[in-house]
C-alpha cells in the first residue's frame, strides 16, 4: 500500500491553506498548525523545508509569514511529497542496488518500478489549485477496450 508520511500529508495540508489564501499575504506555522491541530513545531520543519525546495516563500518579521512561490497551478502534488518524503518508492530496493541478494533474480523489480513511474505521473497531474478547489473530484470510469460499433444503415 502506498502510504504519506505524517510530514507530507501536513505539507500537503499547508499547502491547500495557502492556495486559498493566494494573493492575500502570508500564513504563519502558529497559525495553520491552529487551524487544522498540528503540533506548531512540526508545522514549522514542514513549512521550512518546503521553502528550502523552493515551493515557498517565507518572510521574516511580525507580519512574516509562508506564501506560495510560484501560481498553485504549476505546484503539483508530486512536487510536495517529494519535497517533504524524497523520491517516491514502491519497493525496497532501488535502481541500482545490487547489495541486494534477489537484485540479479528478482522477476518484480521492473514491472513495480513502471508502477511507480505511473503513480508519480498520475500525482504529477493533480495540482495544489485542484487541491484547493472546492469542487469534488467525480472518478472517470473506465474506457472501454473496445470502439464503439459501426452505425450501418438500415436497408429497408
Amino acid at each position: 500500500m502506498l502510504r504519506l508520511s505524517k510530514k507530507a500529508d501536513y505539507a500537503l495540508i499547508a499547502m491547500k491553506h495557502l492556495a486559498l489564501r493566494e494573493g492575500r499575504g502570508s500564513s504563519s506555522a502558529r497559525e495553520i498548525a491552529e487551524q487544522y491541530s498540528i503540533p506548531v513545531e512540526l508545522m514549522a520543519k514542514v513549512l521550512q523545508r518546503l521553502a528550502r525546495r523552493g515551493l515557498l516563500s517565507s518572510q521574516q518579521g511580525t507580519r512574516g509569514g509562508y506564501q506560495l512561490s510560484r501560481d498553485s497551478e504549476t505546484i503539483s502534488v508530486a512536487d510536495v511529497i517529494q519535497a517533504i518524503d524524497g523520491p517516491l518508492t514502491v519497493t525496497a530496493c532501488s535502481a541500482h542496488d545490487e547489495g541486494c541478494g534477489q537484485f540479479a533474480t528478482c522477476n518484480v523489480r521492473d514491472p513495480l518500478w513502471k508502477i511507480r513511474e505511473r503513480i508519480v505521473s498520475a500525482l504529477s497531474t493533480c495540482s495544489v489549485s485542484e487541491m484547493a478547489s472546492e469542487v469534488p473530484v467525480t472518478p472517470v470510469p473506465p474506457r472501454a477496450s473496445a470502439s464503439p460499433l459501426p452505425v450501418v444503415p438500415d436497408a429497408r
